[in-house]
């Protein structure tokens, strides 16, 4: 096993270990008929809008890898590419290391598709910038709006946090300029990067904002039953929520989403919000992707072995 295996499944095991210390932290005071009935206190309405808005989401992050294939040039209609991101991020968003567990299944369908390791490495890549400047332009905007949360987590002042969110927006901003300007490759330490077009660096923030903007309002839905809370702090919630997730890499952000909300919101979130969120957002999503990965697997090589069975007697002929 290289070193590279070593330190990915060792981040595997220290990502289940904390996300598991988390959740028990997080869940240990309340019994299960608590979880329960907190749940069933959550009104179908809101379940509804929450599951409207999640599955709003998840169409958002199928740009993802449409902006990536426009960049890499590639000739795939908008089913193949929503096929492959849908499967991938249901999965890899629940199991973790979403980059690269949701590439890995990227590159099983955009390979039979015809696009090389190469090219998917590049839709992967720039989904993951869009990743970030989605989380940057609406985390710069709950900050400059609703600068009191962030500067309570963060210990800093609110004037500091404005400063902050106001950066965030010129950052994604300084990142159109460059799509618009610089032709040649951006070289950061070892990485070398071809900036997209302004057209497609554009779209990049506004479906990738698009996207964040609807995961808070689902957040945001299971909360309202319970709370008066607002949008803006729901949003705040679950930024910061994702800023934590990144750091530690917990698989699925289990554990570590539900503790940061319940640290920004308080009493305000519920455990029966965080849990129908949890339940809506990623195991429905993971419930209905994975038999879908595993139908189009074998249909994937039932094709191949029909080529392969054709390819065989053209050559005995």
């Amino acid at each position: 096993m290289s070193g590279k295996q070593v330190l990915a499944w060792a981040m595997i095991i220290v990502g289940f270990g904390l996300a598991g210390y988390l959740l028990y932290a997080g869940l240990s005071q309340y019994s299960l008929a608590d979880i329960v009935q907190s749940v069933q206190a959550i009104p179908t309405a809101n379940l509804a809008m929450a599951l409207i808005y999640a599955a709003g989401s998840y169409l958002f992050l199928t740009f993802f890898d449409w902006a990536g294939v426009l960049y890499v040039g590639g000739r795939l209609g908008y089913p193949k590419i929503a096929l492959a991101s849908f499967l991938a991020l249901s999965i890899g968003q629940s199991v973790g290391l979403a980059g690269l567990s949701s590439g890995a299944i990227r590159y099983r369908y955009y390979a039979h598709w015809g696009l090389d390791a190469e090219a998917v490495a590049k839709i992967v890549l720039l989904s993951g910038v869009t990743v970030g400047l989605g989380l940057a332009v609406l985390g710069g905007v709950v900050m400059i709006l609703n600068p009191a949360d962030t500067a309570g987590v963060l210990r800093l002042s609110e004037t500091m946090v404005v400063a902050i969110g106001i950066g965030l927006l010129l950052a994604s901003l300084l990142y159109v300029v460059l799509a618009a300007t610089v032709r040649a490759p951006l070289k950061i330490w070892k990485w070398t990067f071809g900036m997209p077009t302004w057209r497609i660096a554009v779209m990049q923030i506004v479906v990738g904002t698009i996207n964040f903007a609807l995961v808070s309002a689902c957040l945001r839905e299971v909360m309202a039953a319970s709370a008066d809370v607002s949008y803006l702090k729901a949003a705040t919630a679950f930024v910061l929520a994702n800023v934590a997730i990144l750091i530690t890499h917990a698989p699925g952000g289990l554990g570590v989403l539900e503790v940061t909300v319940r640290h920004v919101m308080g009493d305000q979130a519920s455990i029966g919000a965080l849990v129908a969120f949890r339940v809506i957002y990623f195991l429905i999503p993971l419930a209905i992707g994975l038999p879908f990965s595993l139908v189009t697997e074998a249909v994937f090589r039932a094709r191949k072995g029909s080529s392969d069975s054709d390819a065989s007697n053209g050559s005995a002929a």
